[in-house]
C-alpha cells in the first residue's frame, strides 16, 4: 500500500518527494453522471489530486437518517477519482463555509436556540460525532493506508477566523481518529499569525489559504509553520458572486502567475475552485459583513472549469504551469460538452399559491421556520388586524430574509434584509379588520463569521407599534412539486407556480433564461435548478445539466414570487452570469 507522509518537512509518497497539486471539485455540485469528465479535465490539466468537502446538512437531512446516494455517493466520487488517476483530500468540516447553505450545517440545529455552534458545547459535538461516524465509513476504507486514494483529512475549516476554543478543536480530533481516521490530519486558516494559531490543533499540520500576495503569505506561513509541509489549501482563483453586485472574473495570465509564484516558493496547492458547478436547489449561502448578501446560484467561481465544465483560459495557462515545473504532458483529450438550445418552452399550467396551501401551524407570534420543522423554502404567515380608518404603518421585525407583504391580497411592498428593510406604509384602508399576508423566503443562512447562527422567519409584525397576534403559520418547503394540480396558464399577478413542458431528441447541457419572470425557482424534470432574479443579477440564466434532461417529453416547473410571468421561458446554448 502506499505510505503517504508529512514528516521532516515534506510531503512523500513512498519516501519521494511529493507536491500536490490539487484542485477543488465538489461532487454535490455537480451531477454524479459528470463527475468522470470534471476529474479527467483536472488530471488532463496536470494535477495529481482532487480535494472536496462534504455537506453535513444534505447528507443528514433528517436527525440521525444519513444519505449516502446518488449526488451525496462520496465513495463513488472518490472510487471514480482513483480510477483516472487521481490521489484525494476530503475535508469533513463538519463546517465547511464554501458559500453553502449554513456552512454546511443542518438546519435543525438552530429549531433549539440554545445551542452553540463551533465551540465544545457538548450537544453539538454529539452531532457532529455522529455524522462523522456515518462519513467516516465511506472515506475511511478509501484511506491510502487502506489501499485508496485518500491522502488528508481535514478538521474543521478556517476555525481561526471563527473562534479560539481548543477544547473543540481537540475533540473534533480526537473524533476522527476515534472512527478509524490514521492519514495526516491538517487545518486550514488564512495566513495571518491569529488565525493559524487560534485554528491549529497538536497533532495537526496548518496549512494556508490565499489569493496572491504569494511573498508575503507564503513567508507568513513558514514563519508560523517552520516545520513544514507548507501548503496553499486554497488558492482562490476566481470569486463568488452574490445577487446584486457585478459578475466576479480574475484573469487568466494573473490567474496562472499567481499559481506559479505559489509552486515556485516551495509550496504544494489546492485550486480553489478547480470546477466550482452550481448551489442547485436552495443551497446557496450568504455573507454578512456589513450587510446580509446571498450568494448566487451558480458557482462558476471563474474557476478552471466554466460552471457546465468548459476549458477556460485558465486550463491551458495551469497546464502550461505545471508543464513548465514537472515536464511535458500528453495531449490534451477532453472536450467542452455539447450545449443545445431547445428553443422556447410553451407555459400552460399555473396555480397560484393561495391555491396550493395546506394545514396551517397557529401560533400566538410568527414562528421561525425550523421550530416548524421545515429547512429551506418559504413560509407563509397569515394574520388579521383591526384599522380605525387611520393610515397604517406596518413594521416586520428582524426580517430573514425577504419578505412579500399583502393586505387583503394586494401587495404592499417588499421588505429585504440586505436593505435593512422593516417598515412599510399602507393607506386607504377602511375601518374593520383586515388580512395580512407575509411571504417569506429564506435566501441562504450565513456561511461563514460571526453571524453564522442565523434562523430564518420573522420575529413578530406591528400595526402603529402595535403587535398582531393570533397567527396562521403555512410551511413551503417547495421539497416535491409533482402533486400540484394546474390550471390554465395565466398572468395572475401574484406568488405562483407555472408548469410547462418541451420535447428533447437528445439530452444536451443547456440554459433555462427566465426573462420576464421576477424571483423564484425552476425545477427540471423534478431536479431543482436553483434560483432565478435575473432583475437582480448578475446571473440571468440557470444551467441544466444534460443528465438531468431526458429523451422525449421533459416536465418544467416554476415558482414565482413577485407576481411576474411571462407566457414562456427559453432554453438557450449559453450562460448569462452578467
Amino acid at each position: 500500500m502506499p505510505v503517504f507522509s508529512t514528516d521532516n518537512g515534506v510531503f512523500s509518497l513512498d519516501g519521494k518527494p511529493m507536491t500536490i497539486l490539487s484542485g477543488a471539485i465538489h461532487y454535490f455540485r455537480t451531477h454524479p453522471d459528470q463527475w468522470r469528465d470534471r476529474l479527467e479535465k483536472l488530471k488532463d490539466c496536470g494535477f495529481n489530486t482532487v480535494e472536496t468537502y462534504t455537506p453535513w446538512n444534505l447528507h443528514e437531512k433528517t436527525p440521525g437518517c444519513f444519505d449516502f446516494t446518488g449526488m451525496l455517493d462520496i465513495g463513488r466520487f472518490l472510487d471514480t477519482a482513483a480510477e483516472v488517476g487521481l490521489y484525494a483530500i476530503v475535508r469533513p468540516g463538519p463546517f465547511i463555509c464554501a458559500e453553502w447553505e449554513f456552512g454546511g450545517l443542518p438546519a435543525d440545529l438552530l429549531a433549539d436556540g440554545d445551542i452553540r455552534l463551533r465551540c465544545r458545547d457538548a450537544r453539538f459535538i454529539e452531532r457532529q460525532a455522529r455524522y462523522l461516524k456515518a462519513l467516516f465509513g465511506h472515506v475511511v476504507p478509501r484511506q491510502v493506508t487502506h489501499g485508496g486514494n485518500v491522502l488528508m483529512l481535514q478538521v474543521e475549516n478556517e476555525y481561526g477566523s471563527y473562534g479560539d476554543d481548543k477544547v473543540y478543536l481537540e475533540a473534533m480530533r480526537d473524533i476522527y481518529i476515534e472512527n478509524g481516521v490514521d492519514v495526516p490530519l491538517f487545518t486550514s486558516d488564512g495566513p495571518a499569525a491569529a488565525y493559524i494559531q487560534n485554528g491549529r490543533i497538536d497533532g495537526t499540520l496548518a496549512t494556508g489559504n490565499f489569493g496572491g500576495h504569494v511573498a508575503y503569505s507564503a513567508a507568513q506561513l513558514k514563519s508560523l509553520v517552520p516545520e513544514g509541509p507548507h501548503m496553499c489549501t486554497e488558492f482562490w482563483c476566481g470569486w463568488f458572486d452574490h445577487w446584486g453586485e457585478a459578475h466576479h472574473t480574475r484573469d487568466a495570465a494573473d490567474a496562472a502567475g499567481t499559481f506559479a509564484q505559489i509552486l515556485d516558493s516551495g509550496c504544494s496547492v489546492n485550486v480553489y475552485m478547480f470546477h466550482g458547478g452550481t448551489n442547485f436547489g436552495f443551497m446557496n449561502g450568504a455573507n454578512y459583513q456589513e450587510r446580509y448578501d446571498p450568494t448566487v446560484t451558480s458557482y462558476d467561481y471563474d474557476s478552471v472549469l466554466s460552471e457546465a465544465g468548459d476549458l477556460t483560459d485558465k486550463f491551458f495557462t495551469f497546464r502550461k504551469v505545471v508543464e513548465e515545473r514537472f515536464g511535458a504532458l500528453p495531449p490534451v483529450r477532453v472536450k467542452n460538452s455539447e450545449k443545445r438550445a431547445y428553443g422556447k418552452v410553451t407555459l400552460d399550467g399555473c396555480l397560484p399559491l393561495c391555491d396550493a396551501l395546506g394545514k396551517p401551524v397557529e401560533s400566538a407570534a410568527p414562528v421561525d421556520m425550523e421550530k416548524l420543522g421545515q429547512a429551506y423554502g418559504y413560509t407563509l404567515y397569515r394574520a388579521s388586524f383591526e384599522t380605525y380608518g387611520e393610515d397604517v404603518t406596518l413594521r416586520v421585525f428582524n426580517v430573514r430574509d425577504r419578505v412579500n407583504v399583502f393586505v387583503d391580497g394586494v401587495r404592499a411592498g417588499v421588505l429585504y434584509r440586505r436593505n435593512g428593510d422593516e417598515r412599510l406604509q399602507v393607506s386607504g384602508l377602511a375601518a374593520g379588520r383586515h388580512t395580512i399576508e407575509l411571504l417569506n423566503e429564506n435566501m441562504g443562512r450565513v456561511n461563514y463569521g460571526v453571524h453564522l447562527h442565523d434562523p430564518k422567519g420573522i420575529d413578530g409584525v406591528a400595526v402603529n407599534d402595535r403587535y398582531i397576534f393570533g397567527w396562521e403559520n403555512f410551511p413551503l418547503p417547495m421539497e416535491d412539486l409533482s402533486p400540484l394540480t394546474f390550471g390554465p396558464y395565466r398572468a395572475c399577478g401574484a406568488p405562483a407556480f407555472y408548469a410547462g413542458s418541451f420535447e428533447v431528441d437528445e439530452p444536451a447541457d443547456t440554459f433555462l433564461d427566465v426573462t420576464g419572470f421576477g424571483k423564484g425557482f425552476a425545477v427540471v424534470n423534478g431536479f431543482n435548478l436553483g434560483r432565478f432574479w435575473p432583475s437582480e443579477g448578475p446571473q440571468k440564466r440557470l444551467y441544466v445539466p444534460a443528465p438531468v434532461l431526458r429523451k422525449g417529453r421533459n416536465d418544467i416547473r416554476l415558482f414565482e414570487s413577485e407576481g411576474q410571468s411571462a407566457p414562456f421561458v427559453t432554453l438557450t446554448d449559453a450562460p448569462d452570469l452578467g
